[in-house]
């Protein structure tokens, strides 16, 4: 997979990454249709940090999803 090129289907891919990799439980709460190429650099660099780290804290994985959230286009 290319993630230097912004695409909808890298943007999905790397949240299902980051979701595989959090291991978040409700699955619904973070959805590839959340989220829009305008933040891609900002999910790059979040799906980047999660890939190089092996296991989160509690505080780490809620600064993630609240990061993530941030992110999310407007409604």
């Amino acid at each position: 997979m290319n993630l230097s090129e912004k695409s909808i289907e890298n943007v999905e891919y790397m949240i299902e990454q980051i979701k595989e990799k959090l291991k978040v439980l409700n699955l619904g709460a973070i959805k590839p249709s959340h989220f829009d190429e305008e933040m891609y650099e900002e999910l790059k660099e979040i799906y980047e940090m999660v890939q190089r780290k092996n296991s989160f804290s509690p505080n780490e994985m809620q600064a993630l999803v609240e990061e993530l959230g941030s992110l999310r286009k407007n409604k």
